[in-house]
């Protein structure tokens, strides 16, 4: 192997030999709890380690015949991807502990899910996209349906199992077919025969277009392609929805960005119709379909398949400020959603973990640090200035206005407003209605998650949070811009 190749692949590297690693102490241990935790512990050292491989590359390079990318924005993906699955499995530790399901395969089965996502995210190639999803999916199968004992997670797990095999089979069969058309399942070669004339009126590369993407649009929970993301993300352990709701959708929304932008810029017209029908699809049945929930965690599904929505405007515009908007979206997302996820597992009363929205009735009376945390969250989800959800916002609607999509810009703006209905009751609940029997103590592990999330919404007005986040995500976009044609 050697030195270039082992640089380009040295996260994968380390995640994979970790993951290995850590089965082996995790089989040779005598006490399942405590070797739980133990390898707990050392995965997330794992994570840390892949994080500081990633940030110590530099420039772009490839490897097995271009199948195997590693730039800026490859890189950006990746970070927030591991830092999303730090903070996921840092809750995992008193909540499963509780309920004795602290067992060392669960951070063995994330690691491996992690490094499907980071093959997915430097897939430059149809069959490395293609086994980079499915090393995540047979994980994520697992850990959805950890909890044996609960059927709702049995439920989820199976539901996710069988969605999510009929998705890996229609991309499949789209792969298929533009291998049949262009001759090649590299996005290079792909990418040079979408750019011959005859091509935009091929009905073999319109159709393996469209089954790709509807593959990954099931990936991430875009309508209508959304049906398994209110029951998975109730019936999984909540740490799992956490990590599926913000590791997950990362990974699969970097595989749609390179995937169109790198593999078929000479037919971006065609595409960008069907990314504009899933982002106003997905927008609206966000705003809409949350507002009679009762559940918090179906609550934050559909809020999720609106926010996949909304980062698909960026996608839309298909210009450099429109995908550096994207990489600014999720990034806000995860920061978002982690801290929400980690309010919700703070839910506790001695019946064990609540999840009814009417039980967070005059939290702000019983516990005001912690109502006005999830409120904060909250006002961000709803775009409210100055907090980061506004400019996740505002960096994906000004590019697409700035593309002639006012339309795709005005609906995202009344679906935002809609959907504000659905967070600002949360907060009402909090703040004004009686208080209710108070939660337990909150965790130290999950009280730091969501003081990092809080602490990230707030200050991403600050230059050295924003203003660096921003930089990073414009660099990153820059990799796509010779590819991106209008």
């Amino acid at each position: 192997m050697d030195s270039a190749l082992l640089h380009t692949i040295l996260p994968e590297l380390i995640l994979a030999v970790g993951a290995l690693a850590l089965l082996m102490v995790g089989v040779f241990s005598s006490n399942g709890e405590a070797a739980g935790r133990l390898v707990g512990w050392l995965a997330i050292a794992v994570f840390v380690a892949a994080i500081i491989a990633i940030l110590e590359q530099s420039g772009v390079s490839s490897v097995f015949e271009s199948a195997f990318v590693s730039d800026p924005l490859t890189r950006f993906f990746k970070i927030v991807i591991l830092v999303a699955a730090v903070l996921s499995l840092l809750l995992t530790f008193d909540d499963f502990g509780r309920i004795k399901l602290m067992l060392f395969e669960y951070p063995v089965l994330m690691i491996l899910a992690a490094v499907g996502m980071l093959m997915m995210v430097s897939a430059n190639d149809l069959i490395a996209l293609y086994l980079g999803l499915e090393l995540q999916n047979l994980a994520l199968y697992v850990i959805a349906a950890f909890r044996r004992d609960n059927i709702r997670s049995s439920e989820a797990g199976l539901k996710y199992f069988v969605l999510s095999a009929l998705a890996s089979g229609l991309l499949l069969y789209g792969a298929s077919m533009l291998y049949g058309v262009t001759g090649s399942t590299g996005y290079v070669a792909i990418a040079a025969a979408s750019r011959v004339p005859e091509m935009a009126s091929n009905i073999g590369l319109m159709v393996g277009l469209v089954f790709v993407l509807v593959g990954i649009a099931f990936k991430i929970a875009a309508v209508p392609f959304h049906m398994w993301t209110p029951d998975v993300y109730q019936g999984a352990p909540t740490p799992v929805t956490t990590f599926l709701a913000s590791a997950s959708k990362v990974a699969a929304m970097a595989m749609i960005v390179r995937f169109t932008q790198a593999a078929l810029p000479g037919i971006s017209g065609e595409w960008r119709q069907i990314i504009i029908f899933l982002s106003i699809a997905s927008m609206a049945l966000g705003a809409f379909g949350a507002i009679g929930q009762t559940d918090i965690k179906r609550l934050l599904a559909y809020s999720a398949i609106g926010h996949v929505g909304f980062a698909l405007i960026g996608l839309a515009a298909n210009n450099t400020e429109g995908t550096a908007g994207v990489l600014i979206y999720l990034a806000i997302y995860v920061g978002m959603t982690l801290g929400t996820f980690a309010c919700v597992l703070a839910m506790r009363r001695n019946g064990g973990n609540v999840e009814n929205i009417e039980d967070l009735s005059g939290l702000a009376k019983t516990d005001l640090t912690y109502a006005s945390i999830l409120g904060m969250l909250m006002f961000s989800l709803a775009g409210i200035p100055p907090l980061a959800g506004f400019w996740a916002k505002w960096y994906v609607f000004l590019p697409a206005i700035k593309a002639g999509l006012y339309p795709l810009a005005v609906i995202g703006v009344v679906t935002s407003v809609v959907g504000a209905f659905y967070y600002l009751r949360i907060v009402k609940i909090m703040f004004f209605d009686d208080a209710t029997e108070a939660f337990l103590p909150r965790e130290n592990k999950t009280s730091v998650v969501m003081g990092l999330s809080a602490a990230f919404i707030l200050l991403f007005v600050l230059p050295y949070v924003g203003g660096t986040l921003v930089d990073a995500a414009s660099a990153a976009a820059a990799v796509l811009a010779p590819l991106q044609t209008l």
